[in-house]
């Protein structure tokens, strides 16, 4: 099975970078976070990038890598939000149609704003989301770009890790993990340019399936309606073939936060760091305030940003009523 290169990242990079204007991915800083004891600890806030989340790069380099008569004949993808959102943004900036397949629990502040960017929305059951973008791919010849389970996506989200690389001598990189695409791209870059650091996944204890399969050495799966009781609604597919590979030969571990732990770290963002973030993209943080991990200079990657304005009060005024 080929794996994805750091020459193919590298190229990503390159890719990326050709989009400019409103349409452009940002190339985001790493910032201080403070309040954790004994620990110098750096976020990486992919909830800057205009899409919310750092899905914009996948979408952007796979889209991009398309030949422009391939291209023309529009984009295919299947989401729960966050890469939902980063098809319809990059297939807007080269003006061509997409169409997005999202399960009926989908958050609506999400979708509404895929619906903004001119994307067919078209709603299933959770578990018939793959399998309905594939259909309806072949019926318009299309083009499927995947959340997690491609080449140039996994690619596109590498180039988080040369960042990452670029701005610190990086002991430790803690990024969370779901269908693994994100993890598959920035361990790779991660490995060949700071190849002595640890590279450690995170997700909820209640969808921990990619943490079992990394231990079992082979792919477990979870049911679909175990896995999406967790409230990291971004965090609930599971790694395909070709991402668990690149778990298992570049990951170090993986671990798991609960659910009390991702809302503190949502909490905790937000008044430290003056970072939003949504659950899903807080549960690397979480591993950092929660958990016992590898000693040195941490990076913490904030996949995303995208958390209903009423959810993040709401958790806020949790925090202030504990004293947290």
């Amino acid at each position: 099975m080929d794996l994805v290169t750091p020459q193919d990242i590298e190229a990503a990079q390159h890719r990326i970078r050709t989009v400019a204007g409103p349409s452009a991915a940002v190339r985001t800083p790493l910032l201080p976070l403070i309040g954790i004891e004994n620990r110098e600890i750096w976020v990486k806030p992919e909830n800057l990038q205009p899409t919310g989340a750092f899905k914009i790069r996948g979408a952007l380099n796979a889209i991009a890598a398309l030949p422009e008569p391939v291209r023309a004949r529009g984009v295919v993808a299947y989401s729960s939000g966050n890469h939902a959102r980063a098809v319809a943004h990059a297939a807007h900036a080269f003006g061509v149609p997409a169409t997005v397949v999202v399960p009926h629990t989908a958050p609506a502040a999400k979708i509404a704003a895929t619906r903004e960017l001119g994307a067919e929305i078209v709603p299933v059951e959770a578990a018939d989301r793959e399998s309905t973008a594939k259909r309806i791919t072949a019926e318009r010849g299309a083009t499927l770009v995947p959340p997690f389970d491609d080449l140039a996506v996994i690619a596109g989200q590498g180039t988080v890790g040369l960042e990452i690389a670029a701005d610190l001598d990086v002991d430790v990189v803690v990024v969370p993990v779901s269908g693994g695409g994100l993890l598959s791209g920035v361990a790779t870059a991660i490995r060949a340019r700071r190849p002595a650091a640890k590279i450690i996944g995170v997700e909820p204890e209640l969808a921990a399936d990619a943490r079992e399969s990394l231990h079992a050495g082979r792919r477990v799966s979870w049911p679909v309606g175990l896995r999406t009781r967790t409230g990291a609604d971004g965090l609930t597919a599971q790694p395909s073939e070709l991402t668990f590979r690149h778990l298992l030969e570049r990951v170090d571990d993986i671990v798991t936060v609960s659910e009390s732990e991702i809302d503190a770290a949502v909490g905790h963002l937000a008044r430290r760091a003056r970072i939003v973030a949504e659950r899903s993209g807080a549960v690397a943080v979480a591993a950092c305030l929660h958990r016992e991990l590898p000693p040195g200079r941490t990076v913490a990657v904030v996949s995303g940003g995208n958390i209903d304005a009423g959810d993040l009060a709401s958790l806020l005024g949790r925090a202030v009523t504990s004293g947290g």
